[in-house]
C-alpha cells in the first residue's frame, strides 16, 4: 500500500509537467497564429475565430489563454520583438561625433524598417483604431523612439543636446513614415539616411549639412 501511494505521488509532478508543457505549446500556437494574421491582414482585421482556426483550437481556448485583446497583443508583440530584435540605440553612442552617429544610426534603422515593413505598416496603421493596441504601442514603440532620440541627441555642441527643435527633428527623421516616404521617392536606405540626417544637422547648424544632403546613387 505504501509503495503504491509513493508511485502515484511520483506520477503527479510528471502529469503536471506534461500538462504545463501542453498549455505552453497551445499558447505558443495561438500567439504565432495571431502574429501571422497581424502581419497579413493587420491587427484591426484579425478575428478571434481566425486565430483559433489557424492555431487548431477553439475560440474558448483562445479566450482561456488570452482573456482580453490587450493580453493577446502583449504576447504577440513580445514574441515578434524576440524574433525581430530592434536596433539597439545604446550601441550608437559609441560613435562620439554626433553627425556621424546620426547618419550611421539612421542607416541601420532604415535597413531594419525595410526588412520589417510588412508588419510595421499594418501595426502602426491599426494602432489608432484599436485602443488596447494603441496603448501598448504608446508604451512600447513610444518608449523605443524616446531611446532613439536620446541616443542621437547626445554630444552636440553648446546647448544643442537639450534643444527641443533638434530633438523634435530627430524624432521625425527616425520615424518609420519618414523612411517610407524617402524610400518611395526612390532613395536607397543609405541615401535616405543621409538626406534625413542632413535635416537634423541643418537644425543643429552643422557645417556639412549641405554635403550630406546630396544623395548617393542607389
Amino acid at each position: 500500500m505504501y509503495n503504491q501511494s509513493m508511485s502515484q505521488a511520483s506520477k503527479r509532478p510528471y502529469r503536471k509537467r506534461k500538462r504545463a508543457q501542453a498549455e505552453e505549446e497551445t499558447r505558443r500556437r495561438i500567439t504565432e497564429a495571431a502574429v501571422e494574421l497581424h502581419g497579413t491582414v493587420g491587427p484591426a482585421n484579425t478575428k478571434v475565430t481566425e486565430v483559433a482556426e489557424r492555431a487548431g483550437v477553439s475560440r474558448m481556448t483562445v479566450y482561456n489563454h488570452f482573456p482580453t485583446d490587450a493580453d493577446l497583443f502583449l504576447a504577440c508583440s513580445t514574441h515578434w520583438a524576440i524574433q525581430n530584435p530592434l536596433p539597439d540605440p545604446s550601441g550608437w553612442i559609441e560613435t562620439e561625433d554626433p553627425a556621424a552617429r546620426v547618419v550611421s544610426a539612421l542607416d541601420e534603422l532604415y535597413g531594419w524598417y525595410a526588412r520589417k515593413r510588412g508588419m510595421l505598416e499594418k501595426v502602426l496603421r491599426d494602432a489608432p483604431l484599436v485602443p488596447s493596441l494603441g496603448e501598448l504601442m504608446d508604451g512600447f514603440w513610444g518608449g523605443y523612439m524616446d531611446d532613439v532620440v536620446s541616443a542621437l541627441s547626445r554630444g552636440w555642441s553648446g546647448e544643442r543636446e537639450d534643444d527641443g527643435a533638434l530633438q523634435a527633428t530627430l524624432r521625425v527623421v527616425a520615424d518609420f513614415h519618414t523612411w517610407r516616404t524617402l524610400s518611395e521617392s526612390g532613395l536607397s536606405n543609405a541615401s535616405a539616411a543621409e538626406v534625413a540626417a542632413a535635416m537634423a544637422l541643418g537644425v543643429a547648424g552643422a557645417a556639412d549639412a549641405r554635403r550630406l544632403a546630396t544623395p548617393r546613387s542607389s
